[in-house]
C-alpha cells in the first residue's frame, strides 16, 4: 500500500446533512417522509462503505435537535468520498429526496457539510455543527467541503 493509500485509509469521510421541516414532523404531510426512514437507514447500513450513524437506543435519529424542533439532522461516516456520494445518488435514497420539496424548506446556505475524522472516530453533534458552521462561514476548505468541492485528508483539493 503506497503511502498515500495509507495515509486515507487511516481516515473515513463525515458528512452532516439539516433539513427544515415545512410542517411539524408529525403532520400528516411529512408522513411519507417519516415512513420512508427506516427503510433508507436500513440501505445505508448495507450500503458499501458505510461505517456509522448518529442514532440514539431505538435506531432513530429524529429527536437529535442541535437546530430546534423543525429542523432534523443525518449524520453518518463512510470509509470514503465515493461510497457517500453512491448512496446519496444511486440509491432509493434519491428517490425519496428527490421530493424533498414536499416535506422541507430549501435552504438558503449550505445544509450538507462533509469532513475527514480519524478512522474509528465518531463524530459528535457539536463537531458537526462546527463543521457546517465553518463552511456557512468560510466556504469549503480542508476543514469543512461539500461534493461539488473537496479535499483529500491530507488537505489537497480533489481535481475537477
Amino acid at each position: 500500500m503506497s503511502s498515500a493509500s495509507s495515509t486515507a485509509a487511516s481516515f473515513h469521510i463525515a458528512q452532516l446533512n439539516i433539513a427544515n421541516f415545512l410542517t411539524s414532523r408529525d403532520a400528516p404531510e411529512v408522513k411519507g417522509f417519516m415512513d420512508a426512514l427506516d427503510e433508507i437507514n436500513a440501505l445505508a447500513e448495507q450500503s458499501r462503505g458505510f461505517v456509522w450513524r448518529l442514532q440514539d437506543e431505538a435506531g432513530d435519529a429524529t429527536g437529535f435537535n442541535p437546530y430546534g424542533d423543525g429542523t432534523i439532522v443525518n449524520m453518518s461516516v463512510w470509509q470514503d468520498i465515493k461510497s457517500l456520494h453512491d448512496f446519496t445518488y444511486r440509491t432509493a435514497h434519491a428517490k425519496i429526496m428527490a421530493r424533498r420539496k414536499e416535506w422541507f424548506h430549501m435552504p438558503d446556505s449550505n445544509h450538507l457539510v462533509l469532513w475527514w475524522v480519524p478512522a474509528g472516530h465518531q463524530p459528535s453533534i457539536e463537531e458537526a455543527v462546527d463543521r457546517l458552521e465553518a463552511l456557512q462561514t468560510d466556504g469549503a476548505s480542508p476543514l469543512a467541503f461539500t461534493f461539488k468541492q473537496s479535499f483529500e485528508p491530507n488537505g489537497l483539493l480533489i481535481g475537477p
